[in-house]
């Protein structure tokens, strides 16, 4: 992940939730979460600079769409409990209805607003799309996998990447699989993801 800029924290959650909406309506892609202080953060961005950050919130600041800021970087993420904290996230949504474009527990997931959603819930911005997720991300081999990394697949016969999911450890992953299905649990030892396997990317 980059350099991300957060412009609130607030113990209410509807005043996140009231916030996030109103930046979304100046075209600014905020996403709010429960911060392991108690409070709900919001924040916005995935810059690959400190002074692309920087310049970006200086120019929603002097067209007053927001006020104080502050620059998060990369650094300052705990990896080990960003980890946890995903796995935890995904797990509690085991169950969702899949949805084609869905991004919410109330309307279901795609698989990729499945995994968008899970970052943004602890944090971190992710793309919309499974292509987008993938090229966004540093490559992790399959020795080297971690739980929390993203996995990628070629399942819609293209060659190209058209599904993903997070994975949680011991060739398991949770995904929104598909149309009539829910968010679960499946094993890259599955032989139809086995060999529909493209790799995996990190983001942190």
């Amino acid at each position: 992940m980059g350099y991300t800029i957060q412009v609130g924290a607030f113990s209410n959650m509807d005043n996140a939730v009231r916030f996030t909406e109103k930046l979304r309506k100046q075209d600014v892609n905020a996403y709010h979460f429960l911060h392991h202080s108690g409070l709900y953060k919001v924040r916005f961005g995935n810059f690959s600079s400190r002074t692309a950050a920087v310049d970006r919130a200086k120019a929603l600041y002097s067209a007053g769409i927001i006020h104080d800021f502050y620059v998060v970087a990369p650094k300052d993420y705990s990896k080990v409990y960003l980890r946890d904290k995903i796995l935890r996230t995904a797990d509690s949504l085991i169950g969702v209805p899949y949805r084609w474009g869905g991004e919410s527990v109330e309307e279901g997931f795609d698989c990729s607003g499945f995994t968008m959603t899970v970052y943004r819930l602890n944090g971190l911005d992710l793309p919309r799309s499974s292509r987008s997720q993938w090229t966004a991300g540093m490559p992790v081999s399959r020795a080297n996998l971690q739980k929390g990394n993203l996995v990628f697949f070629h399942t819609s016969g293209s060659g190209k990447i058209s599904h993903v999911g997070i994975y949680v450890g011991n060739d398991q992953f949770i995904h929104a699989p598909g149309k009539g299905k829910k968010v679960r649990r499946s094993s890259l030892k599955n032989r139809y993801f086995k060999t529909r396997y493209a790799g995996a990317k990190t983001y942190f």
